[in-house]
């Protein structure tokens, strides 16, 4: 029987391309479809009924849901192309920065959905736990893990592409190549690598995505 795999998914998320950049990389078909979340299709309520969010991976009419669990289910579900280390230590390791990292995507909703002082604040909160991710996680290393691509690339990957275009439009900087040379390093790597190029939304329209947004929040 020829496995069947879909990915519902919704523009500009970084997490619905934290799932594409996996399955790229396996070389696994899929067929994405495209959600609009101001408007609920069936399937997205069916298939994820608690969160009813994006990203969902469908494999073989079974829901996944979360995108950090649907990114641990197809490294083990096809496991060609590892994207986690062989090493049970490194695995931990590799386990801990992808945690660390979701438990702090909401220090960096702040600087956006933040404004005034308590904006600037969350601003500077954001700069030291990006200095954290590079000093003690990156370290002066091509990837996280080492010298190829792998699950906490990934799973930080809306840095190199997603974090430029949010401080533009929040109107704040809290990443400087300068001040983060590991990490900008990392950034020039994580581009290069073709499944990543191949597959980034256009910058343009998440700019005006995003500051769309932004606007609303500040007219509140």
């Amino acid at each position: 029987m020829e496995e069947q795999v879909k990915l519902f998914g919704a523009f500009p998320s970084p997490f619905s391309y934290r799932i594409i950049w996996a399955l790229k990389h396996k070389n696994i078909s899929y067929e994405y479809i495209e959600e609009d979340l101001s408007n609920k299709s069936q399937h997205l309520l069916t298939y994820n009924p608690i969160y009813k969010m994006i990203p969902i991976l469908v494999h073989n009419e079974k829901p996944i849901v979360e995108s950090t669990i649907i990114l641990e289910y197809i490294e083990e579900t096809w496991p060609q192309n590892p994207l986690f280390p062989k090493d049970p230590y490194e695995k931990a390791k590799a386990r801990f920065w992808i945690k660390f990292g979701e438990d702090k995507n909401s220090e960096f909703h702040q600087i956006f959905h933040k404004i005034g002082e308590e904006q600037v604040k969350a601003t500077e909160n954001a700069k030291k736990i990006l200095k954290i991710i590079e000093e003690q996680g990156l370290g002066d290393k091509k990837f996280f893990s080492g010298d190829t691509i792998g699950l906490i690339d990934i799973a930080f990957g809306w840095l190199a592409f997603w974090l430029e275009v949010i401080q533009e439009a929040a109107g704040v900087k809290v990443y400087e190549p300068n001040n983060f040379p590991h990490l900008q390093s990392w950034i020039n790597n994580f581009k290069q690598v073709a499944i990543i190029k191949e597959n980034i939304p256009n910058r343009n329209a998440m700019l005006d995505y995003f500051k769309l947004r932004r606007d609303m929040i500040v007219a509140l």
